[in-house]
């Protein structure tokens, strides 16, 4: 049997098991998502059950001085006794939270070669000058220390940051491996990517990882991004 012959015998396979208009739409039939708050209500959403299995599978990272976005409850859920100073950055005055303010877009006065590590999980979409912002993580984080982040790929918009700062970006693996290693060398940059066809199409309608099995929400298929990874290493001999 020829490879032409092999795959016209699989499309027919196809057509017969999914035919068309043959698809059970069921509770997913509808216009707007069951959870309109990303799953929240229901218990944890797909893409954070994501990012905590990231940051748990790299919790020893997370140690030493500290830095997370809003509020700190990564860095106390995973770093615990290993963080010796925890701070908080928002982008504007009023998180009684922040220990900094500052825009990692623009010039700032954060301090160089500071960090030991920096969370920084669902942050840069809401950024547009992405260059910078990479720029201003490299340049805080210590020789040695490790920038952990988490970017969305397959997701709805966030229609309060949209009205507050703008949602810009959705990322894809390549995407990512091209603006790290311009500030990362690639020996010190791992990208990853969590999901798959199912868990996209739960996240889009908001259902909460509870609902699908674990086996359903760590199959990796490329093809689904629903979110990438990024852990970056700066480079021991890279002093300001």
């Amino acid at each position: 049997m020829t490879r032409k012959s092999i795959f016209k015998a699989l499309r027919w396979v196809k057509r017969v098991t999914n035919p068309v208009g043959g698809v059970n739409f069921g509770h997913l039939r509808r216009l707007e998502p069951v959870s309109d708050n990303w799953g929240f209500d229901r218990g944890l959403p797909i893409d954070r059950y994501y990012i905590e299995s990231f940051l748990r599978y790299h919790a020893g990272d997370i140690h030493g001085r500290t830095l997370e976005f809003s509020n700190n409850a990564y860095t106390v859920r995973f770093g615990g006794d290993r963080v010796k100073k925890s701070d908080v950055l928002d982008y504007q005055p009023g998180n009684t939270s922040a220990t900094l303010v500052a825009n990692l877009s623009e010039d700032n006065d954060l301090p160089g070669n500071t960090f030991d590590c920096i969370i920084c999980t669902q942050t840069l979409p809401f950024i547009y000058e992405l260059r910078p912002a990479i720029a201003t993580l490299h340049r805080i984080l210590k020789p040695g220390g490790v920038l952990l982040v988490s970017l969305p790929g397959i997701s709805r918009i966030s229609p309060q940051d949209m009205d507050r700062t703008g949602d810009y970006w959705r990322f894809t693996d390549a995407a990512a491996r091209r603006l790290f290693s311009e500030y990362f060398i690639d020996e010190q940059l791992n990208i990853s990517v969590y999901g798959n066809v199912l868990a996209a199409t739960g996240f889009l309608q908001g259902l909460a990882s509870q609902e699908l099995g674990r086996d359903e929400l760590n199959h990796r298929d490329d093809n689904f991004q629903v979110l990438i990874t990024v852990r970056a290493v700066k480079a021991g001999l890279d002093c300001e």
